[in-house]
This record gives structure tokens, sequence and C-alpha cells, in this order.
């Protein structure tokens, strides 16, 4: 009964109904502003390190690593919001679905 009730709870979370639409932010993002070295879809990066291969329970060196750059990645943090980096990272972690 209280894993149902937890369930609940997080589908009537702020923010939950909303996630796709943040992944879909992040994916736009994405193709904006990373496929040029990461390749598009995270796919063929030609170098530029693999996000499908990216460990899903380093979110902070995520954001460390967009915001301040790493090693010949520039730093994105003067381009983009914390809510920008946040629906990138939503759509790294979902993965491509297609």
């Amino acid at each position: 009964m209280r894993l149902i009730a937890g369930a609940l709870a997080l589908a009537c979370a702020p923010g939950f109904a909303q996630q796709p639409d943040r992944v879909k932010a992040g994916a736009e993002i994405y193709a904006r502003n990373c496929s040029p070295c990461h390749g598009a879809r995270m796919l063929d990066p030609q170098g530029a390190f693999d996000l499908r291969k990216f460990p899903r329970d380093q979110r902070e060196r995520f954001f460390t690593s967009v915001t301040k750059g790493k090693n010949a990645m520039p730093p994105w943090g003067d381009v983009l919001k914390p809510e920008e980096i946040e629906a990138l990272w939503l759509y790294v972690t979902a993965g491509e679905r297609d």
C-alpha cells in the first residue's frame, strides 16, 4: 500500500507530467548546441565523448562538464541556463527512443 501511495505522490508531484516536454526541450538544445561535436542523436561522436555511455548516476559531473567545459569542450555556463542544462541532462539520460 505504501508503494502505491508513493507512486501516486510522485505522479502528482509538480513537474512530473512535464518530464516528456523537458526531454524534448533537451533534445532541441542538444541538436542546436551539442550535435556538431557529439553527433546527431548521440551517435557517431567522432572523437567527442559518447554521451550514450555517460554514467546515469553522475548528474553533478555532467553539470560541471557542461558549465565549465572539459578537455576540448568549451564551457557552456554563459550560454545555457541551469534549466536548459537540466533539460539536456534529462535528454541524455533518457537516451534515444527511435
